[in-house]
């Protein structure tokens, strides 16, 4: 891409954040003191002095009991959503997810056979009364539903977050109608408003239905590529089995470098400066939109994650025809949002990204977004 093209494309953690020092000390003594460990195969199920440690972390910071035996070291949460995909899945199998939900979940399920069915989203999220009659309607027509996916807090790529009573009418659901829940937790570990509910689903889970994923990506650096599944014992052991033939385990000394970063209060520390950080990104968007985007507009207001997702409500506006012209004429680049919807809709919906640009550099591609869509049909 152009120098001179400004992107709000990417949702890619921005550099300045990583504690490069402090994981560089420590992957220096992880060698030194526990390399004959740090550096040799092991268990595919993770290290058990790792897993024991996220058991804690995952008790601290997101209220989820559970015993290590329970987590399973991933390659990123993107091998986990593989993972799922290949373990639960079968071809003509009925996915749930927000519409728009996160595209490269869409992409693990579809390969695998599934029929994606969504739910429209408002600025809370997952409307769950048209979660319920969806599901009603397909049980009815002795249709297999699967399990259903969501993003509940700071989603990719609507920016959206779940209120309580919303949660605990999504739980109720798969408690009726006998369905599991797969939640993606990436960015709950830093939020913008201290006010809003931002707990997990799994924290109101009261039969073990929820499959919790989650990574350190967004609160140390996504280079690491570790991640994890919460899921019972028994799905547990499957997915351990299918990890086992997909890369036997995830990187050791990676494995080594989280586990010591949470023990020493790294991670916590931390995430407690990227909301901040974060923050004036967020806000240096929304101001702009507000002020240069016309009226006919409609986007979310994440209370955490990168993302604001946008519908331009104006007839033949077409995010992806019109891509290139906004990269070559108007020297800026976003997502089209066609691909994160399951149903072929969204032409006229665009992902925007304030993770990665400087708050100046967003206004500035905010003022050519919004020339974009005063100017072009």
């Amino acid at each position: 891409m152009r120098r001179d093209v400004i992107s709000l494309a990417g949702g890619i953690p921005d550099p300045k954040t990583f504690p490069r020092e402090e994981l560089a000390d420590i992957a220096r003594r992880m060698i030194i003191e526990y390399g004959d460990q740090a550096l040799q195969y092991s268990e595919t199920k993770g290290i058990l002095e790792v897993r024991e440690m996220l058991s804690h972390f995952l008790f601290e910071f997101r209220g989820i009991s559970v015993d290590a035996e329970n987590i399973l070291i991933t390659t990123g949460s993107q091998q986990a959503l593989d993972l799922i995909a290949r373990a639960l899945l079968d071809p003509g199998d009925i996915v749930i997810t927000e519409n728009p939900s996160y595209l490269a979940a869409l992409g693990a399920f579809k390969i695998r056979g599934a029929k994606l069915v969504g739910i429209k989203i408002d600025k809370m999220g997952m409307d769950t009364y048209a979660l319920e009659e969806t599901v009603k309607k397909l049980k009815a027509e002795g249709k297999k539903i699967k399990f259903i996916y969501t993003i509940p807090v700071g989603h990719n790529p609507a920016g959206t977050t779940m209120p309580t009573d919303r949660k605990r009418h999504l739980i109720e659901i798969a408690n009726k109608y006998d369905l599991l829940v797969i939640e993606d937790d990436p960015y709950s570990y830093f939020v913008y408003d201290e006010t809003v509910d931002v707990s997990p689903l799994k924290a109101y889970d009261s039969e073990d239905r929820v499959i919790y994923l989650s990574t350190v990506s967004k609160i140390l650096a996504p280079g690491l590529r570790i991640g994890w599944i919460v899921s019972p014992s028994e799905l547990t052991r499957r997915l351990e089995l299918v990890k086992q033939y997909m890369d036997l385990h995830s990187p050791t000394l990676n494995q080594f470098i989280v586990a010591e970063a949470i023990r020493i209060g790294l991670v916590k520390d931390h995430a407690h400066k990227l909301a901040p950080f974060y923050r004036e990104k967020r806000d240096a968007m929304l101001k702009a939109i507000k002020e240069y985007f016309p009226d006919n507009v409609w986007y979310t207001e994440p209370v955490g994650g990168f993302f604001v997702f946008v519908y331009v409500l104006k007839k033949g506006f077409d995010t992806s025809r019109l891509l290139r012209k906004a990269i070559e004429k108007y020297r800026v680049a976003y997502v089209p949002g066609k691909s994160f919807h399951t149903d072929g809709t969204g032409e006229n919906s665009m992902r925007l990204s304030f993770s990665y640009p400087p708050p100046d550099v967003i206004v500035e591609g905010i003022k050519r977004i919004a020339e974009l869509i005063k100017n072009e049909t």
